[in-house]
């Protein structure tokens, strides 16, 4: 299982119970002996009378004990082969509780299937009735659910499933959970969800530099876990400290000697990457009679 999918995991496992006011809670799926034959997940349902008053799909949870989820994120196939994997994995849960039970249980395990978008191929299969934004009812002799996190509202009750967007859904769903949700939970997002420069830019413009020492507190830490977990990163930081502080040192010289800088000089002192450049220009403006002899 990849990073997104242990992500979508955590997400529900963090936060089914609290959206639910505790009426739901998750459950790591137990492993069915079937040569490793395991959904992603378990839906226990507690408190079923809690779910009437909150969104589709949580509401139409309410008949039944427990549920079986199947995470398809951004990448993940949706083709036949993946629909018949999650069908094996129901009916493997179906004959593990049916044997569990003395007399055994006559019930039908539920799958709720939780991907970006209904592909086109499930029509052709089942029938398919929308129940809701977001939420298929797939016609089959139990009850199977296929959830659309792209069509699903923006409401904090469904952040489980709307961590399965894809795309510009998926940016939508990030940039407005980004002032609703912890910063830690909002760095795993934009780690292990697939992002557009363009998302990055717009999350880098709606957290500008900031005075309050929370806020900083909070991202320092980030930063320090980042450092520590990605060498790469790490050497590219600190080499990018060491051209500012050179960046800084020749300003400062050429500001002591009253060597004005244009613009032009600006840019090309912010565009220089080499050390060694830096500081032959800081050497050069100690005794330099103008800014180009500084900068030559």
């Amino acid at each position: 299982m990849g990073q997104p999918e242990l992500f979508a995991k955590r997400t529900f496992a963090e936060e089914t119970e609290l959206v639910t006011r505790g009426a739901v809670c998750w459950q790591d799926a137990p492993e069915i002996g079937l040569t490793k034959v395991q959904g992603d997940g378990l839906l226990l349902v507690r408190r079923p009378d809690e779910l009437a008053d909150l969104p589709r799909p949580w509401c139409l949870a309410r008949t039944h004990d427990e549920l079986l989820v199947e995470l398809k994120m951004p990448g993940d196939h949706l083709d036949v082969r993946a629909i018949q994997r999650a069908l094996l994995r129901r009916q493997a849960r179906q004959v593990q509780r049916v044997e569990a039970a003395d007399p055994p249980w006559t019930g039908e395990v539920p799958l709720w299937l939780v991907a970006p978008h209904v592909p086109e191929m499930l029509g052709r299969l089942r029938e398919v009735r929308a129940v809701g934004p977001g939420c298929y009812e797939v016609v089959s002799e139990f009850p199977f659910l296929w959830i659309a996190a792209n069509e699903l509202p923006l409401e904090d009750a469904l952040v489980p499933f709307l961590v399965a967007r894809s795309g510009r859904a998926l940016e939508e769903f990030a940039l407005w959970a980004v002032s609703r949700r912890p910063w830690e939970w909002v760095m795993d997002m934009v780690e292990f969800t697939t992002m557009s420069a363009t998302f990055l830019e717009e999350l880098e413009r709606r957290h500008p530099p900031t005075d309050d020492p929370e806020v900083r507190a909070r991202r320092r830490w980030i930063g320090r876990l980042v450092l520590k977990h990605d060498p790469e990163f790490r050497r590219e930081v600190t080499d990018e400290a060491v051209l500012l502080e050179a960046r800084r040192l020749l300003r400062r010289v050429l500001t002591l000697r009253g060597l004005a800088l244009a613009p032009d000089d600006e840019a090309r002192i912010d565009a220089c990457t080499d050390p060694a450049t830096l500081e032959r220009w800081h050497d050069q403006a100690i005794s330099a009679a103008t800014t180009a002899g500084a900068l030559r």
